[in-house]
């Protein structure tokens, strides 16, 4: 970042001025033209994001193309040495906000300022631009009595370049996806609550907060909560200004009400019109102008349906409202079964469980979640369950309104479990305005058991199953081994058994990689006897490659998984990796993208991107993948040793070691997998001492445990020694080391892939040149 005497391009900094929600800003002496200016530098951690940068330079091309008093001049953009930063006239003054804190303005000054802010927007709307982020915070004040809007980094520019009308031109949404919320609470207008389609007429609300805020000290819709602020702004009626002011004119009244009508058409039609009726106002005309706009405007008929159909739709983790925290495992298993049968309708977009889960116990508001997830409901729920009974309460709310859609409870025993479930998704199949055929009805009381008990005992596999530790694990396996032995045709149970034993087949430990496949293999077979699911397949297409080396029947096994169910995202993600293994690093990346998004939050998925950015040589975009992740979740600790890899790439080799000690910290303890990969780094950074003692260890521990040849294969190829790099290879070949399978793209076992050997070697493992 710039410090104090620093010089970037032509602009020496003087001092710090502030910082925001994406740089820092600095005041700077211009040497070519000899004057004082701001600078606003974006963060480094955001110069790495081309999204954000893109929306850096988006502000900045969005103020270069206006030319008005009340709007702040840019003089420059640019990338310099790593710095992107945009260069503006340097302001001395107070923002509105500081003026407003102080005490409200007087109805002349008020009036002064909303003209000059009026201006501003007409200007910019005239040239397509529309600000959308309107507040007191972006409204500046010099010490000259000049009146500036700053900020424009939530600017879309319109298509059409058209002069600003009396009637608004289809536009495109450039900046947002489309149901993506921008703005600041509580200066949104109704539709970017919403999520929809905006187009001037929003300033104009915004302004009218702003105006009412002056006047008053108060915003009209500022409530203690967000979603309490959300529900004002679409539904409340602002407070009167004239019962408290009695010196404000009905004209004034009327001219902010006006602003903040809920339905658009009922506001200014354009800020001309808004322009012209406050310099009305404060010229004490009575012109027909004023009186025309006065006039009530004819609303459009509209023949909309009292609900609209929902499309999408998350449920957030039932809450355990048991005083027994063993019976986590029920409302967990709830919520994840409501999940799986609400994504049978091939109409309902359903949030995976991974997700939602990142929300479980936090007291976060549903309607906000909803709009970061970008559904349009939310189910809730809380679990009760004492000895024999049960208690359910179930809550559907729609996420642009904050409205409850439907609600219910249920007090059953503990045998209803099953009923109830298909209960609660067909009540919301109806609420949402779904039409289901026959086969959608069928699969929502599809049962994969009767036995009541066999299901509890497979909601406590599940749930120790998504803890992914060794002992879980093992847990896991028990309960779904004592599923089984209720009911010997429970399908989910047997593909339960396999998801375990892959995994451990994966990372290894106690249990010969081997043996663990060759277990799931025979529980997803069974499965597959019972009943075709996709879990089943799944499991089987990472048994297939894994186990056989059978590359062209687990893509079979992976595609016929989608086949039964194209949303189920671990499919995409273990079929996304499998075709990274092949080379396909375009199909590899599609794939898992498409896990991405059915499960936006998932830090295996949203990590295995990363992988394949790294498998196919695009470091960059892997570093930025990566950090994203670690963002989300910063304990991930596999993230940091991939991270740390990709680092070596880049030859940065200190950054790289302390990403793969960090993994090593979190986890407290030296896994294989991870304290070889911290040799192989010291190995590369030229550390040889350090690195010969991680083998050295590691070969001592190899006569207790299993670990896989390949991982000294990989360290020796960091130190150079390419004859006992390619003994262990070897090796690994000699008992078809699971790890093999991805040797032919890993960029760490680069220097033995010049040799012939290794092509030798490769297609022993089945894989082409």
């Amino acid at each position: 970042m710039l410090t104090l005497g620093t010089q970037i391009s032509q602009y020496k900094i003087i001092s710090r001025l502030g910082c925001g929600g994406m740089g820092e800003v600095f005041l700077a002496k211009d040497l070519r033209l000899g004057r004082e200016v701001a600078i606003k530098v974006l963060y480094d951690r955001l110069a790495k994001d081309t999204d954000l940068v893109a929306r850096f330079e988006r502000e900045a091309r969005s103020l270069a193309a206006l030319s008005h008093p009340n709007i702040i001049t840019i003089h420059d953009f640019s990338s310099e040495n790593g710095i992107t930063f945009a260069v503006m006239e340097y302001l001395e003054g107070e923002t509105l906000r500081t003026w407003i804190l102080r005490r409200p303005l007087d109805l002349a000054k008020a009036l002064e300022i909303a003209i000059a802010v009026a201006e501003g927007l007409a200007a910019a709307h005239s040239k397509a631009v529309i600000h959308r982020d309107l507040k007191p915070e972006n409204i500046f004040i010099t010490h000259h009595g000049l009146i500036k809007i700053l900020d424009f980094g939530l600017a879309r520019v319109e298509i059409s370049t058209m002069a600003e009308s009396n009637s608004f031109p289809t536009v495109a949404e450039v900046a947002t996806d489309p149901g993506v919320v921008m703005g600041t609470f509580p200066y949104m207008s109704p539709e970017q609550i919403k999520g929809n389609f905006v187009d001037n007429r929003t300033d104009i609300f915004s302004f009218g907060c702003v105006f009412y805020e002056m006047l008053t000290g108060t915003n009209p819709f500022y409530r203690a909560t967000a979603i309490e602020t959300s529900a004002a702004i679409l539904k409340d009626k602002p407070s009167k200004i004239s019962r408290n002011l009695k010196q404000i004119s009905q004209e004034i009244e009327w001219i902010i009400m006006r602003c903040l009508e809920k339905d658009r058409e009922a506001r200014f039609p354009s800020t001309r019109d808004l322009v012209a009726t406050l310099k009305a106002v404060a010229a004490h005309s009575s012109d027909s102008k004023l009186n025309e706009l006065k006039k009530p405007i004819q609303k459009k008929t509209s023949t909309r349906r009292l609900r609209k159909v929902i499309s999408s739709i998350a449920v957030l983790p039932f809450t355990n409202a048991s005083k027994d925290t063993e019976a986590e495992y029920l409302s967990d298993g709830i919520t994840e079964n409501i999940i799986n049968i609400l994504s049978q309708l091939p109409k309902l977009k359903v949030m995976a469980r991974s997700t939602v889960f990142r929300y479980k116990g936090k007291d976060i508001d549903p309607q906000e979640i909803g709009q970061l997830l970008k559904v349009q409901a939310i189910l809730t729920g809380w679990v009760t369950h004492h000895g024999e009974l049960l208690k359910i309460q179930t809550e559907l709310v729609d996420v642009f309104d904050g409205s409850q859609i439907w609600g219910e409870q249920y007090n059953r025993k503990f045998a209803d479990i099953l009923t109830i479930q298909e209960e609660i998704a067909h009540q919301i199949s109806d609420k949402l305005q779904m039409k289901l055929s026959g086969e959608d009805k069928k699969r929502l009381v599809k049962r994969h058991t009767e036995n009541t008990k066999a299901y509890e005992l497979y909601l406590k596999g599940r749930y120790y199953w998504n803890k992914r530790t060794r002992v879980s694990l093992k847990k896991a396996i028990e309960f779904f081994q004592k599923a089984i032995d209720l009911d010997p045709l429970y399908a989910s149970a047997y593909a339960g058994l396999a998801d375990c034993y892959i995994i451990i087949g994966i990372y290894g430990g106690e249990e010969d990689p081997h043996e663990a496949f060759n277990k799931a293999e025979i529980a997803a077979t069974k499965a597959l006897q019972i009943e075709e699911v996709a879990e089943a397949h799944t499991a089987l297409g990472s048994v297939r490659i894994y186990q056989h080396w059978d590359w062209i029947g687990a893509e079979k096994e992976f595609q016929r998984a989608l086949e039964l169910n194209p949303d189920y995202p671990t499919a995409h993600q273990w079929y996304g990796n499998h075709l990274m293994r092949m080379g396909r690093f375009d199909e590899g990346i599609e794939q898992l993208k498409r896990a991405q998004q059915l499960d936006p939050l998932s830090l295996i998925i949203n990590q295995s991107i990363g992988w394949g950015y790294y498998l196919s040589r695009q470091y960059d975009k892997a570093v930025k993948q990566y950090l994203k992740v670690i963002d989300m979740d910063e304990s991930f600790y596999f993230t940091h040793v991939e991270l740390g890899l990709v680092y070596l790439q880049q030859k940065r080799y200190e950054e790289a070691i302390d990403e793969i000690k960090k993994s090593l910290a979190l986890v407290g303890e030296k896994p294989a997998i991870i304290y070889s990969m911290l040799g192989y780094a010291y190995a590369v950074a030229n550390q040889i001492t350090e690195a010969k003692t991680v083998l050295n260890h590691l070969l001592e521990d190899s006569k207790k445990i299993h670990i896989s040849p390949v991982l000294f294969a990989i360290l020796y190829s960091g130190l150079g020694d390419i004859e006992k790099g390619f003994y262990w290879l070897e090796k690994a070949c000699e008992i078809r080391d699971e790890y093999l399978i991805r040797m032919r793209v890993d960029p760490v076992i680069d220097t033995l892939r010049a040799y012939p050997r290794f092509s030798e070697l490769m297609k022993q493992v089945g894989l082409p040149d």
